[in-house]
């Protein structure tokens, strides 16, 4: 039976559900600018009607309603909006973080302008060219010795500058694992929050809203994939692995790596397994960092030890003013302090590695002429040894364009006596030093009896590094070189002795052990004419080649970088249109709501006032 006074209690749910209606519109208005809000909406139903079937009921037609009552205040979200914004995210922090570094790098190879350090080359070139024409003139010498100087000061300023973004990229690395690890803290912390309260039978949605943002953050950052499915136990994965599961973190560590030149590996904390990353500013940064520009400085370390290897094996036959000969003109470091290149690897004290650099055939060689032998080389590659076959039809050069084009990280050239020189290239992964010869193989006799380098055969005869005193296995005439300081491009400098007397640069050749004659330029002309020789080894021919390849491969690296970015902030800039459309605060439709709950409210309140004075009239005046 309906009471006397139900209709105070219709009225007073009512008023409660159109105040807790213009609560949630002013709580939308108050968070129209708050990042990652979505606008709330109050959804509201009939409550329960009186004489329910179940129930003994008065005799009467229909049932009589009871009012309004809130069903819940849900969020305004499309959740399959919200995925694509999740999977696309990752992209657009890859080619931000890609397109940001490729940037500086363009600056730092400034081609082409005076300060260059191809125009830089040019001018040295230009200048072993005038003392060829003029060898006897102190002022041509000395502006070899200051355009040598001026080049290695170009060469190590490009590799600074390198250096100091490959640096620049590993703080970037070290601060996006700090970064990762308290976004993800703080989504474990909501998750077992909105548990509590999901608990109770309520919808945190602020708390959702705060859990989004993270998300969204996150996913800027690394590559990752939700799973909600399961309402206790909110989980994120990246790359297969949980990296939230419910209220459970599980962070990462940057921890360093000597084999990486001391930067930062990411691992997981748990289990110190090195991280996977597919997508993200993080993977991006370690991508740069451990590709892109570490290539960049091996490239950079390659031209220069070649170039200065070159120009020494030149000069060092040559005659200066003063008669002196066998002079470098560049200082050439050694990576190991041992002559046979025996160096300790493992670290116990005791020599179990050969690092060198180039192995020199004691026989002299003649491009055109055919081998006349078959056989199969064997030589170190960036994942195990490549192999390299040769047949009697073969020319030396035929052999040697095969070599520098086997994707081997030894590379072949017939050096200006026509002797065969190997040597090592800078090594693609981190586990191997850059500039090491690490093994020499030749089923037959070309490494053998032909070129003069090896001893022997097979494996037997075969030259490898894991061991000390691998230059036994090298014939007695054959020459070596140990591998070079790392970085050259970070110290090659001229020889003092030239700097102090720039007499001793060597423009001519001598005959039979004499000094060169007066008036000589023919070794400052082979100087100038490495210029364009082909000399660069592997796939590069000349150091014209080098600085073009190198101009190029950065450019199309950010046109592409540049054009992907483009096309990745267009898609999200439309998907966070689509999602602010949706989810975002409108001021104007916020005060339509209020003026709405806000007649309602009123009309509650007149209805209580009514059914107050029926009360009266009942109790005070009747009987009366």
């Amino acid at each position: 039976m309906q009471s006397t006074f139900s209709g105070i209690e219709l009225g007073k749910r009512s008023l409660f559900a159109h105040q807790i209606a213009l609560n949630t519109a002013g709580h939308n208005l108050s968070n129209a600018s708050t990042e990652g809000f979505s606008r709330q909406r109050v959804e509201m139903r009939a409550f329960h009607a009186i004489d329910r079937p179940q129930l003994n009921r008065a005799e009467r037609p229909g049932q009589i309603g009871q009012g309004v009552e809130v069903a819940r205040i849900e969020r305004v979200r499309d959740r399959l909006l919200e995925g694509r914004i999740i999977a696309q995210s990752h992209s657009e922090g890859y080619w931000q973080m890609r397109d940001k570094y490729l940037m500086m790098l363009e600056q730092v190879y400034n081609e082409p302008t005076d300060l260059s350090v191809r125009n830089l080359m040019d001018q040295f070139w230009d200048s072993w060219q005038e003392l060829s024409i003029f060898p006897d003139q102190m002022a041509a010498r000395r502006s070899v010795a200051e355009r040598g100087e001026a080049l290695m000061e170009g060469v190590q300023l490009r590799y600074h500058s390198l250096d100091r973004i490959r640096t620049m990229l590993n703080d970037e690395v070290v601060a996006a694992v700090g970064q990762v690890n308290e976004i993800i803290r703080e989504i474990a912390e909501l998750n077992n929050e909105i548990v509590k309260v999901e608990a109770v039978g309520d919808q945190p949605n602020d708390l959702y809203d705060r859990r989004d943002l993270l998300v969204n953050r996150l996913s800027g950052i690394v590559n990752i994939t939700i799973d909600d499915r399961n309402p206790v136990e909110f989980s994120i994965y990246t790359s297969g692995y949980h990296i939230v599961q419910g209220r459970i973190a599980r962070p990462f560590e940057a921890v360093p790596s000597p084999e990486n030149d001391g930067y930062s590996n990411v691992v997981w904390s748990h289990s110190q397994e090195i991280a996977d990353f597919r997508g993200g500013s993080l993977a991006s940064a370690l991508e740069m960092r451990d590709v892109d520009v570490r290539r960049e400085i091996q490239k950079l370390d390659n031209m220069a030890i070649n170039f200065v290897d070159l120009v020494n094996e030149v000069h060092r036959d040559g005659y200066g003013l003063t008669g002196e000969t066998g002079l470098d003109f560049f200082v050439e470091r050694p990576a190991v302090l041992n002559a046979l290149g025996n160096y300790d690897r493992s670290g116990d004290g005791v020599f179990d590695s050969t690092f060198v650099f180039r192995l020199t055939g004691a026989n002299e060689l003649q491009a055109q002429a055919q081998i006349g032998l078959s056989g199969t080389l064997s030589l170190s590659g960036p994942n195990g040894n490549v192999t390299v076959n040769y047949s009697p039809t073969d020319t030396v050069h035929d052999l040697i364009a095969r070599i520098n084009n086997s994707g081997s990280e030894v590379v072949a050239r017939l050096n200006r006596e026509g002797f065969l020189s190997l040597k090592a290239t800078p090594a693609a992964t981190m586990e191997n030093p850059d500039f090491v010869i690490r093994h020499v193989e030749d089923s037959g006799q070309f490494l053998v009896g032909y070129a003069g380098v090896l001893t022997a055969s097979g494996a037997a005869g075969a030259y490898t590094w894991d061991q000390a005193n691998a230059v036994d296995l090298l014939r007695e005439d054959a020459r070596f070189s140990v591998a070079p300081l790392q970085n050259p491009s970070a110290w090659m400098t001229l020889n003092s002795a030239i700097v102090n007397e720039p007499a001793r640069i060597a423009a001519g050749f001598g005959i039979a052990g004499s000094p060169a004659a007066i008036g000589d330029g023919n070794a400052a002309l082979e100087i100038a004419g490495l210029r364009n020789r082909p000399v660069m080894v592997g796939q590069v021919s000349t150091f014209d080649d080098y600085f073009a390849d190198s101009v190029a491969e950065i450019g199309l690296k950010g046109e592409q970088a540049e054009l992907a970015l483009m096309t990745q902030t267009t898609i999200m800039r439309d998907l966070r249109d689509r999602r602010e459309a949706i989810s975002g605060v409108n001021i104007d439709e916020e005060l339509a709501q209020m003026i709405k709950f806000q007649h309602g409210y009123n009309a509650a309140a007149r209805f209580i006032t009514m059914v107050d004075r029926m009360l009266d009239t009942i109790i005070n005046r009747l009987g009366v």
